[in-house]
């Protein structure tokens, strides 16, 4: 595998030790960047290390605080920063299993993928992996990587396995104070069924690659056509086609006409089923006078 380890050790189950590594499952996309120039120049502009009333300093006077209060700092040594670092453990020991469900997913930070180390260990993380899969769990455990400690879920993927660092429950705010104002209201059951029908009409497989940055391609664009143009101003001014004025919309006007753009047929309105229509009462045959007894 060319790509390099981001850590290398092992996953423990009660006795049983997995040699893995893992691998980062993510990289960085595609991005402009920006220097800020000195037009009449040309030339990039650099930053000073400044003190007030000082003026410039060297780097060997700088060094890092906290600030303990107003203007009050705790000045520290990069060694003493270094020596409260975490050692890389070696060990990931899964201590929970939970629902995956379970966890929200506003805990979930970054993902790696996870492999057997080595021939020897492709048979307990098999064991493994469908262990997980088979119960439909999510193994829980921390594991401290470059000098900081992770809570980190584990899961199937495909023939591996991915590995995702949680957030802390003190670095997710609490989603009730800002879902508090919205009405907890029903919607109207001919709205609902609009918009499930364009849902289902819309829906299908998930293709990542089908997704771009148009962001990042409109500047790149505008970056070549300024290039063309030698400097000259391009400024377009597109109509969003946003209106203003009344916020107020015929919801039910909106969905339909959505429908019609995806080609879907409205869904039936249930209608009540019309009672048959009442026979006329069959004429009984007049019945023979009964006969005297002697």
């Amino acid at each position: 595998m060319a790509a390099r380890a981001y850590w290398q050790g092992q996953i423990r189950l009660a006795l049983v030790s997995i040699p893995v590594e893992i691998y980062s499952a993510t990289k960085s996309g595609a991005a402009v960047s920006f220097k800020q120039i000195h037009e009449p120049s040309g030339q990039p502009i650099h930053y000073d290390k400044v003190v007030t009333g000082v003026g410039p300093v060297d780097a060997d006077e700088i060094m890092k605080g906290y600030e303990v209060s107003k203007g009050e700092y705790v000045l520290l040594e990069q060694d003493e920063i270094d020596a409260v670092k975490l050692e890389s453990k070696k060990t990931l020991e899964l201590t929970q299993f939970v629902d995956a469900s379970e966890i929200d997913v506003l805990y979930y930070e970054k993902p790696y993928f996870v492999v057997p180390a080595d021939d020897l260990a492709e048979e307990a993380f098999i064991v493994l992996r469908e262990a997980l899969r088979r119960t439909k769990k999510v193994g829980l455990g921390q594991l401290a990587m470059r000098g900081r400690e992770y809570v980190v879920s584990l899961k199937p993927c495909g023939r591996g396995m991915v590995l995702e660092t949680l957030r802390y429950a003190d670095e997710v705010h609490k989603a009730q104070g800002y879902f508090r104002d919205i009405p907890d209201d029903k919607p109207a059951e001919e709205l609902l069924e609009l918009a499930e029908a364009l849902i289902t009409k819309r829906s299908g497989d998930f293709h990542p690659q089908e997704f771009h940055d148009r962001y990042v391609d409109a500047l790149k664009d505008l970056i070549e056509r300024k290039r063309k143009a030698n400097g000259k101003k391009i400024v377009e001014d597109k109509d969003t086609g946003a209106k203003t004025g009344s916020n107020v919309v015929d919801l039910m006007a909106a969905l339909k006409k959505s429908m019609e753009k995806s080609g879907a047929q409205e869904p039936e309105k249930a209608t009540a089923k019309k009672a048959p229509a009442k026979r006329a009462p069959a004429k009984t045959a007049a019945k023979a006078p009964a006969k005297k007894r002697a």
